[in-house]
């Protein structure tokens, strides 16, 4: 329950927190004494929805370092070590993207790959991890971050949190208008918005924010097929992949930051919210791809 709340906070913190500042700046201009303007709260919306979704993907990279604790290694370690960056780089390069950052990090299973751009990305594995699994298995796990860097997901993620945000912020508004406009139709004195107004608009935040959060975690779930399915392509073969899985779903996968969470190699309760398919499923749909 932990791990659904800090998701679904996450990305509601974003516009009610601009949301409260806009309307203490007066920024809310779009309401004018002659209606509601739709093009000025669209843009609104745009700005509002997609500004804390880029900065979030921007800080991406130091932000995963610091609330997990990551070790950034360069090879010059022990043999362990230097077998993590050379696999990483290895499949950097058959995934013909820049040699990512490595790290490990303190704690349970997991790992996770993060950052803006696919040529400046980082790849991290917990001490559990690397503990608790086979080098095929966690080999097998690092492609599945290399292949989360290479389809691009850290953006595809950005622009899908940005844009349910932006219809949050704009139906929200819309909706508080209305309901504004009906509470106050005989006051003819009224100008600008009123308390109707205000207190939808942060129940709908609140409300379609978690909707919102439904479809994000939705489009992560696809993603990490897509990720398992790119594991495999750079090992050669999909049982490894299986393997890790399967070794995965006996452990107890660690908890992740909530700006990482989403970019791990498991994670997520509860089925709407949950950022991460089902162990079972995932294995399955490896199976089924083996045998066509």
């Amino acid at each position: 329950m932990k791990r659904i709340l800090l998701f679904v906070m996450t990305n509601l913190a974003v516009v009610v927190v601009l949301g409260v500042v806009a309307s203490l700046l007066g920024v809310n201009r779009y309401l004018t004494a002659n209606g509601l303007n739709l093009g000025a709260l669209l843009g609104f919306a745009l700005i509002m929805g997609f500004g804390g979704a880029i900065i979030s993907l921007l800080i991406s990279k130091p932000m995963a370092k610091w609330t997990s604790g990551v070790r950034v290694i360069d090879g010059s370690g022990s043999p362990d070590e230097r077998w993590i960056v050379e696999t990483v780089r290895k499949f950097a390069d058959q995934a013909q993207i820049g040699m990512p950052e490595v790290g490990i990090f303190e704690g349970d299973p997991n790992a996770f790959a993060t950052g803006a751009f696919k040529n400046s990305a980082l790849v991290a594995v917990s001490t559990g991890l690397l503990q608790g699994m086979t080098r095929e298995e966690v080999e097998a796990v690092i492609g599945h971050e290399v292949a989360h860097i290479a389809n691009g997901d850290m953006v595809t993620m950005t622009l899908i949190q940005g844009v349910m945000n932006t219809f949050v912020v704009f139906l929200s508004r819309v909706i508080g208008y209305a309901v504004d406009s009906f509470l106050r139709k005989n006051d003819e004195n009224s100008s600008g918005p009123g308390i109707g107004y205000y207190v939808t608009t942060i129940v709908l935040d609140i409300v379609l924010g978690f909707v919102a959060a439904m479809i994000v975690a939705w489009f992560s779930r696809q993603r990490e097929f897509r990720a398992d399915a790119g594991a495999a392509q750079l090992m050669g073969h999909r049982q490894p992949m299986i393997n890790a899985l399967a070794r995965l779903g006996g452990m107890h996968p660690g908890e992740l930051p909530k700006s990482v969470a989403a970019m791990g190699i498991a994670g997520g309760i509860g089925k709407l919210f949950s950022t991460h398919p089902p162990i079972e499923e995932r294995i399955a749909a490896l199976q089924n791809a083996q045998q066509q």
